[in-house]
């Protein structure tokens, strides 16, 4: 046993041993083109099947040089340098600790979150077991990049894997799952989730119908951002998002669409000098608001500000997504595909931040029509 990377690893580093009874064992070892033959015991016994997952001890040696490790998020087998006719001893023995058993977990969506894979999964959210994996927090075959299209009424939409677990403890009241929140405050969102974009833009709308981010006359009475200024108080937040939520998103998604608490800008001083420099105008009070779908700030999706106007404009949306961090040319195109689209952030007295098509950061007029490209957790 040795420590590596903070988590306990066991190994016994027994030599291979040739007089074992393996076998094919289907759905253990990812599909690499030819099958690999495996010899497993669990608690001393042979068996022909691995166990259910479970707090044991692995301890994996194989064959023609090749290095096996035992995936405890996935409940498989990974394996470098593999051959064919490849043979693993796979040993399982009962007596792993709970702690050691989420430090385990916890490497493995920390490889997940830093590994791009781009796989089609398509086949999980049909079947239903996206939500399994995210629920139970372990993300089995979950990598950031993956990607699932769905049709619902006629909306034919690609959705990016963009995140896991990125809004851990966020908020100012708990939430422990999709169904709502605690009374008091402590550790915000407790619920795993994947934070997940469309691949393109769903939508293309104004930010507000006249060229301002102040307080706005079509945000009507009634309305949560009715009177406010900056992005709470946009036509954008408060008419076309929710029919974004409507058309495309609660369709597909359903109840898995969880209800978080985000801290956002609702207020703009006119003539308040910003802190890109360029222009006065700056968003300069926020608050906490309820929240199931919101566009992304410059941070989210650049990994630093541009045009925003003032730290209000960031809120908890202050960290970059992985996506955009490994596959940075997504920010502003999809295969052959490029568009621009619209972030949250106040960049002038008449102007919000956005993504342009061309890759430009940029910050047009609030009346301008542009793309709609949200984000949203599931669990």
């Amino acid at each position: 046993m040795f420590w590596g990377g903070g988590i306990i690893v066991y190994r016994t580093y027994a030599l291979y041993q040739e007089d074992k009874e393996y076998n094919v064992i289907k759905g253990i070892v990812p599909d690499f083109g030819y099958d690999v033959k495996l010899a497993i015991e669990v608690d001393g016994k042979k068996e022909t099947s691995v166990p259910e997952r479970g707090l044991y001890k692995t301890n994996v040696v194989c064959n023609n040089d090749a290095t096996g490790v035992w995936d405890y998020n996935a409940w498989n087998l990974k394996i470098d340098n593999l051959k064919k006719d490849t043979k693993c001893n796979v040993t399982f023995t009962s007596g792993l600790s709970e702690v050691e058993y989420e430090e385990y977990l916890e490497v493995g969506i920390a490889l997940r979150r830093n590994t791009y894979r781009g796989k089609d999964i398509s086949d999980l959210y049909t079947s239903g077991k996206l939500y399994e994996q995210i629920g139970k927090c372990t993300f089995d075959d979950i990598y950031v990049g993956d990607y699932f299209t769905t049709n619902e009424n006629n909306k034919n939409v690609t959705w990016l894997i963009a995140d896991l677990n990125n809004y851990l403890h966020t908020g100012d009241q708990d939430v422990h799952s999709k169904n709502g929140y605690s009374d008091k405050a402590g550790g915000g969102l407790m619920a795993c989730h994947a934070t997940i974009i469309p691949a393109t833009y769903l939508d293309t709308n104004k930010m507000n119908t006249q060229n301002t981010t102040g307080v706005v006359d079509d945000v009507t009475e009634g309305m949560t951002g009715h009177g406010k200024g900056a992005y709470v108080g946009s036509y954008m937040w408060n008419v076309t998002l929710p029919k974004v939520l409507t058309d495309y998103i609660k369709p597909a998604f359903g109840e898995h669409v969880i209800k978080t608490r985000n801290l956002l800008a609702d207020a703009m001083v006119k003539d308040r000098s910003n802190q890109n420099g360029n222009n006065t105008g700056a968003s300069s009070g926020w608050a906490w608001y309820d929240s199931q779908v919101d566009l992304m700030s410059e941070v989210n999706v650049y990994g630093s500000t541009v045009f925003s106007s003032s730290g209000y404009d960031i809120g908890i949306d202050n960290r970059q997504y992985a996506i955009f961090k490994l596959k940075p040319e997504f920010i502003n195109s999809y295969g052959t595909t490029r568009f621009g689209f619209w972030l949250k952030a106040v960049a002038s007295s008449s102007t919000f931040a956005r993504v342009n098509e061309d890759g430009v950061a940029h910050a047009p007029g609030a009346s301008d029509s542009y793309g709609v490209r949200p984000r949203f957790l599931i669990n």
